[in-house]
């Protein structure tokens, strides 16, 4: 009782400060992002921001009430939570509601609920708390196996619901396994992976194979430390890739059959040049294992990206990367989000004032696109303000996670700044057209009761384990 007592005292109330600013300065913009003059009372429970006003008392309310609850709980019954989530994650595939063409909400009423939302403080938990239990070593494969578990049973769950941005964050989850003592090569290939993705997509087969040799030979020359023996492997490349050119004069070949005789005289190449080597370096085992990894990743991606993708999802990746260009097609939501907050300059346009926002040019604004607002009305000053508030809530939280005596406390607070961290980036990387649009919400803007309220029991649930960090949780 002791405890409960002094939670309020022991709360980091700069963090609720934060919160509560950015709740408000969302409310704000999404009444400005949906502003009508007939309807002009932010208080209309009719309209969005009406609307808005009671998720956001109602998720103060349930802020109290995870602060209310013992700290022992979540520990206790972390993967209790879990399981319901899953369940629930499974329900709504048969009795949900279909939105936006994803099966993803269970609505009573005029309450509208997406597990989801839930989904990403459930596996948190469940993560926490599997890290934290004295025989778990992160090290061993099986330990790696339980983890992958944990995060793809809702991740595929979620994909099923046709959700594949909120499936999406799950994977930021890997920074916190390499907090925890994660190899730093898993890091490596997973970016290599995602790098290599968008390579295969920009790139032909012929210029890709060509850049992976390129950083390979230069690989081994650092690994050498022997300049001469890099360049002897560079002037090789370019015999070959002029051999190859020859034959094509000669005999013109064209599509696949010069696609296949490219790549098999390049692998073939490659695999003679790495055997000699390999018996004066041990080392470039490393190159020959990214080579062989570059070239599946890259000769898998056009089945993926054609069979496994959806055409909307495609359409989105080849606006980004500049393979189709349709301002106004595909491409008109992310164009015109871009030119309402570049219309903004320095200082915006003034509150309500936005031309863009007030005449409905950017879908969704009160949602996905709520930064459009903020750039618009607020400029380059206000945008400025919104990031460096989202910053400081994280350098917060990441500062609270190391402060923390318990591993399972530790580990869900850098769960919480790594969700933030990615919904914050994906969704101000979509609005200025950095990353495709996968419709997933930005904290505490982003119109809605259930984003809101699983951000809200996301982030107390950790301010509540921190008010009692020097309690065991284990």
């Amino acid at each position: 009782m002791k405890t409960n007592n002094n939670i309020w005292l022991n709360l980091d109330w700069a963090t609720v400060l934060l919160y509560l600013l950015l709740v408000i300065l969302g409310w704000v913009n999404i009444y400005a992002a949906v502003y009508s003059e007939e309807h002009q009372s932010i208080l209309d429970a009719g309209q969005k921001y009406g609307k808005q006003l009671i998720w956001i008392i109602a998720g103060v309310i349930l802020a109290i009430m995870v602060l209310s609850v013992d700290s022992k709980f979540y520990a206790a019954f972390a993967y209790h939570i879990y399981a319901v989530t899953i369940l629930l994650l499974i329900a709504v595939l048969f009795l949900g509601k279909e939105v936006n063409g994803a099966k993803a909400w269970f609505e009573f009423g005029n309450i509208a609920l997406q597990p989801a939302e839930l989904g990403k403080f459930a596996t948190n938990l469940a993560l926490a708390k599997c890290l934290s239990q004295f025989d778990f070593k992160i090290q061993k494969m099986r330990s790696y196996l339980i983890l992958v578990a944990l995060i793809a049973i809702p991740s595929i769950l979620i994909i099923l619901q046709n959700d594949t941005g909120s499936a999406l964050v799950f994977a930021v989850f890997v920074l916190v396994f390499y907090r925890e003592g994660l190899n730093g090569m898993v890091l490596f290939w997973g970016f290599a992976a995602a790098a290599l993705f968008i390579l295969s997509l920009v790139l032909d087969q012929f210029k890709l194979l060509l850049f992976l040799l390129t950083i390979s030979v230069a690989a081994y020359g650092v690994l050498r430390q022997s300049v001469k023996e890099a360049l002897i492997g560079f002037m090789s490349i370019i015999g070959i890739f002029g051999i190859t050119w020859l034959i094509n004069r000669l005999f013109s070949l064209d599509g696949k059959p010069m696609e296949l005789l490219v790549t098999t005289t390049l692998l073939a190449t490659v695999l003679v040049v790495i055997y000699g080597i390999l018996r004066r370096v041990q080392q470039v085992w490393r190159i020959l294992l990214f080579f062989i990894f570059a070239i599946g990743i890259s000769m898998s991606v056009n089945y993926f990206y054609k069979n496994v993708m959806a055409p909307h999802q495609r359409d989105r990746i080849d606006q980004v990367l500049g393979i189709k260009i349709d301002k106004l097609g595909k491409g008109y939501n992310v164009n015109q989000s871009k030119i309402a907050i570049g219309s903004g300059g320095f200082i915006g346009k003034g509150f309500l004032k936005g031309t863009q926002t007030k005449y409905n040019f950017v879908p969704e604004q009160s949602t996905d696109f709520i930064f459009c607002t903020v750039g618009e009305e607020w400029g380059f000053v206000g945008a400025t303000v919104v990031l460096g508030l989202f910053l400081i809530l994280l350098i917060r939280l990441v500062t609270l996670a190391e402060r923390q005596r318990s591993q399972f406390s530790r580990v869900y607070g850098y769960g919480v700044a790594c969700i933030l961290f990615f919904h914050i980036a994906i969704n101000i990387s979509m609005t200025i057209g950095l990353a495709p649009v996968i419709g997933i919400p930005l904290p505490f803007f982003s119109y809605g009761g259930s984003s809101l309220w699983a951000f809200t029991v996301l982030l107390f649930i950790f301010l509540r384990l921190d008010a009692s960090r020097t309690e065991n949780l284990r």
